[in-house]
Order: C-alpha cells, then structure tokens, then sequence
C-alpha cells in the first residue's frame, strides 16, 4: 500500500482520514487518526524534522539502537469498526501489536513496506473508479508542464501562492517547536487543498 493522501475527516472533529491505496491497484483504504498522528505522519511525509525527536522518531532510534529494523507493517484485523496492526522487525519472530497509526510512522521513518490483510480490503477498501484516477493524473501532468514552462520562460520570480507562505509559516513553526500553531497551519494547509 501506499499513502496518497491525509486530510481533516469532515465526519469527526479533530480527525483526520489517512488515505492508502493498493501499488498497481485501484482500492483504497482511509482510516481515521487522531490529530497528534496525522501531523507525526505528515512530519515524516514533508520530510520536516523538528528540532527534538517526536515519539515516533524516538521510537525509530530505540529499535535502531537495539540493533533491529523495522521489515514490514501489517494492517491485519478490522474488529468492531478498529483497525490492528503488526509490526514485523528483524531482530524477533513475534509480530508486535500496534496502532495503525503508529505502524505506518515508524513504516515511514523505516521506508519500511506497508500491507493490509486481503479480508480487511474485501470488508472496507473502496474501488476508485478510473475517472477519478485520470483526473489526478491529468492534474499533475498539468502541473508538471506549468512549472517546466515557467522554468524555460526564465521570468522574473512570481509572487509566492498563499500555501507556499504557510508552508513557509509551518516550517518556522515547527523549527521553533510551537507544535499547536503548526497543527493550525497545517489544517489551513489542508482546507486550501481541499478547495
């Protein structure tokens, strides 16, 4: 699997939908996690690293520090509406019991792979129908050729987009370890895209 996307669950307050989606396939799965996971997540995924390790980053350096490393994660139950997840390391045969949430930070800190059981797809993965594909993939052909154009036109520097200024607003954020504000830049961020 794959995440492609991580966005404010209009259903519950304070949630966000983690967004993945088979490689080479067209089912999906979202699961709903709480707001301090989705923003170690989207850390990871923005490739941002704040100044002091975050848990997941703490994490990562115990089991690396222990001489094991993160092999795969397996979304493997769904059991009255709760998602579970195992952890495989290298160093133990036993599979270790996790939050969803939790196993995909530290798959993303590990580049580790990230699997879901086959019963747990047929109970709530979603089929994306391949206009809604072609439309995303049509938009970032359309993007790519804008900034390669803009590029080649050699013009003077344009006027930054306003989600360019809050990236920049949430990097500083985050460097200076105001983790609220960040959350906040994040979710206006998040409801641009959205729009």
């Amino acid at each position: 699997m794959e995440i492609i996307g991580l966005t404010a669950s209009p259903q519950s307050s304070g949630a966000y939908a983690l967004i993945l989606q088979e490689s080479g396939g067209s089912r999906r799965l979202s699961i709903l996690i709480g707001a301090e996971m989705a923003q170690s997540i989207a850390l990871e995924m923005e490739q941002i690293k704040p100044p002091r390790p975050v848990t997941h980053d703490l994490l990562k350096m115990v089991i690396e520090a222990l001489g094991a490393t993160l092999v795969e994660v397996t979304i493997s139950e769904l059991r009255d509406a709760t998602f579970y997840a195992t952890l495989t390391l290298d160093a133990t045969p036993a599979e270790v019991d996790a939050r969803p949430s939790d196993a995909i930070a530290l798959a993303i800190r590990f580049g580790a792979p990230i699997y879901v059981a086959e019963a747990v797809m047929r109970e709530a993965g979603i089929m994306v129908q391949e206009d809604e594909e072609n439309e995303e993939e049509e938009e970032e052909e359309m993007e790519q050729a804008d900034e390669e154009a803009a590029a080649q036109e050699d013009q003077p520097p344009r006027p930054k987009t306003v989600r360019e200024t809050l990236q920049e607003k949430l990097d500083e954020a985050v460097r200076n370890e105001d983790y609220e504000r960040a959350a906040q830049i994040r979710d206006e961020i998040e409801r641009l895209s959205n729009d």
